[in-house]
């Protein structure tokens, strides 16, 4: 029962949350990308550079002939993919470049609220306790004159 224990006070605990809602939210954001990448950008490139569809680039180390990368890996040929990787590469400089700006973003508001002067707190009121002592010691003064 301990372990079930730890593991609720673990699940419940904000830090944990968090996490799982940062993980929901960036595998969205990362279709968002892969689309962005796939849809946007790298048809204008394909355009500019004669119809190249960029994803299709592989190497064929098995030495036979393949008309797409996925008759190629359909057929179990040995390639290297290097389409494939130059959209990850593409995909993680723009996930990448979205993380600086927000942890940028963030660190602004945090030096705004460290930068903002704290305004002096006023002292509090004296207690019952020291009024009377002041009292007394006013009174002791005035008798011993």
């Amino acid at each position: 029962m301990g372990m079930i224990q730890e593991f609720r006070e673990f699940a419940v605990k904000g830090n944990a949350i968090d996490l799982a809602v940062g993980v929901v939210v960036g595998a969205a954001f990362s279709q968002i990308v892969n689309s962005l990448v796939k849809d946007i950008i790298m048809p204008p490139i394909g355009y500019l550079t004669g119809g190249i569809d960029f994803s299709e680039y592989y190497i064929n180390l098995s030495g036979g002939e393949y008309e797409s990368l996925a008759a190629a890996t359909e057929a179990g040929a040995a390639t290297i993919n290097i389409g494939t990787f130059g959209n990850a590469v593409v995909n993680f400089l723009i996930v990448a470049w979205a993380i600086f700006l927000l942890v940028k973003g963030i660190n602004r508001m945090r030096r705004k609220e460290e930068a903002a002067p704290a305004a002096p707190a006023a002292p509090p009121p004296p207690t019952k306790e020291e009024v009377l002592l002041t009292e007394i010691r006013d009174l002791l003064a005035t008798r011993n004159q």
